[in-house]
């Protein structure tokens, strides 16, 4: 199986740009491209499966196990002709000091040729003391070719390249201008996703075109399918169904352009545990349809804040569906619209108003970053087995939950992270969850399966009660 690996000496170097140009650049050519992740994230992701026209999926050391990273990158790589999986942050970086968590380990781990891009602003011959000290920092990784970005004009390109000849072995694949038409728009969590812009489809294919011709594509083909084939994998209780008995549930799942932090495989999950998804559009749509649970994931709900207001009539319908019992989960964005209000930039909305509080945002992260839970006693769900393992996630969040007129039952007890108060999250109320965590369903925390079990016993109880 075709793979390379996109990482980068540091964050903030280009690599997701030059990541969304390579895939749509061979998705234009024929060639079916499988994008991955490293880490918690949904904007990155949401841009490269634009571009490969492919569900891009995250590979995620804190949440899910070797085996299965390994067998996930398997699975969904196996009907491509090559999988592209971009870093965060730099080659090296990680939580770890060990580095058992970094890039460089789910590289080794993928046995993936590693790409690196450079952010070459300011230097010319200092670009080798990088990539040397990059190659000698572990010789286990692969470090199959450089691309330099952000390159100064042709004179710049020329130096970079001979100083990289004469002092490495390394192949330079490629040299990057520097161009505005190579930015993508940013905000407070990273780049505007592309579910927001309208103009996504044209951003992607300037940045194709500017890829195109400054990259050695097939070069790094060549590269790819060099890469080592990958012990068979056994195949993984989180890609295999879960029996339903024929009982199928509808979920409504909210996506539209204030809500569109979905993982993919999540959503595969659900399906799986025997749940057909609805679309809904909290934006257009004037009521919920007839469904047996909710889900409202993350986003920006603040950007799309006036428009969610208008639509008085879906509020009014999520709320009445809530307190008559309708099982729902909400996620971070999710939870701010069913907040009494949404605070941001001196301006205030009027939300669903079933949790009683004030999503109020602000200039500086107000959670951010991978959270520890422990599960109480009042979680709604089905229990876990018998286990001492915290529940493994993350939280990146402006906004706070303020002014709470009751005090609420939690789901969860925080060991690690912000969440609601600093000790909890996962506000409870009737049949609804709702917090500032993201859950992923992996073998070790099956969420999804627990949601569709819960929304199903929920609607068999109701037939039983008509």
């Amino acid at each position: 199986m075709a793979r390379l690996f996109i990482s980068a000496a540091h964050k903030s170097s280009g690599k997701t740009t030059l990541s969304i140009g390579l895939c749509a650049a061979w998705q234009q050519q024929g060639l079916l491209v499988q994008p991955f992740k490293k880490g918690p994230d949904y904007i990155d992701p949401l841009w490269l499966s634009a571009a490969s026209q492919r569900n891009c999926y995250n590979l995620d050391f804190n949440t899910s196990s070797n085996h299965e990273i390994l067998h996930g990158v398997q699975h969904y790589g196996q009907s491509a002709d090559l999988s592209l999986i971009e870093a965060n942050k730099g080659l090296y970086d990680g939580v770890s000091l060990d580095g058992s968590d970094s890039n460089a380990a789910l590289a080794k781990l993928l046995q993936a040729p590693v790409i690196l891009v450079i952010d070459t602003r300011g230097m010319t011959r200092g670009i080798v003391p990088i990539l040397l000290g990059h190659l000698a920092f572990d010789r286990e990784v692969n470090i199959a070719g450089v691309i330099f970005n952000r390159v100064g004009g042709s004179r710049h390109a020329s130096k970079l390249r001979q100083a990289v000849e004469h002092f490495t072995e390394i192949p330079v694949l490629g040299a990057v201008q520097e161009s505005a038409d190579m930015q993508i728009e940013e905000r407070h969590l990273g780049l505007m996703p592309s579910n927001e812009r309208i103009d996504a489809e044209q951003q992607i294919e300037t940045i194709r075109c500017l890829v195109a011709d400054q990259v050695d594509l097939a070069k790094l083909v060549t590269i790819a399918q060099q890469a080592p084939s990958l012990p068979a994998p056994i195949q993984p209780n989180l890609f295999k169904s879960t029996p339903t008995n024929g009982v199928k549930v509808r979920i409504g799942v909210c996506q539209d352009a204030a809500f569109g932090f979905y993982y993919p495989g999540d959503l595969e999950a659900l399906q799986q545990a025997g749940a057909d998804l609805v679309k809904i559009d909290t934006l257009h749509d004037a009521q919920l349809p007839n469904i047996d649970g909710l889900f409202i994931g993350g986003g920006f709900p603040e950007t799309q804040m006036q428009q969610l207001e208008a639509n008085y009539s879906m509020r009014a319908s999520i709320r009445a569906a809530i307190e008559a019992g309708l099982p729902t989960y909400a996620e971070c964005g999710g939870l701010m619209y069913l907040a009494r209000s949404l605070q941001w930039k001196n301006q205030q909305a009027e939300m669903v108003g079933i949790i009683p509080g004030d999503a109020v945002m602000y200039a500086k992260p107000q959670g951010r970053g991978y959270v520890q839970l422990e599960e109480t006693e009042a979680m709604p769900w089905s229990k876990m087995a018998a286990s001492s393992e915290l529940v493994q996630a993350h939280e990146f969040h402006y906004s706070r939950l303020e002014n709470l007129s009751v005090a609420g039952q939690y789901a969860y007890k925080l060991k690690r992270g912000q969440g609601i108060d600093g000790e909890h999250d996962g506000w409870i109320y009737k049949n609804l969850l709702a917090s500032y965590t993201h859950l992923r369903h992996t073998s070790r925390y099956p969420w999804a399966q627990r949601f569709v079990e819960f929304v199903r016993k929920q609607a068999n109880e109701r037939k039983q009660a008509a």
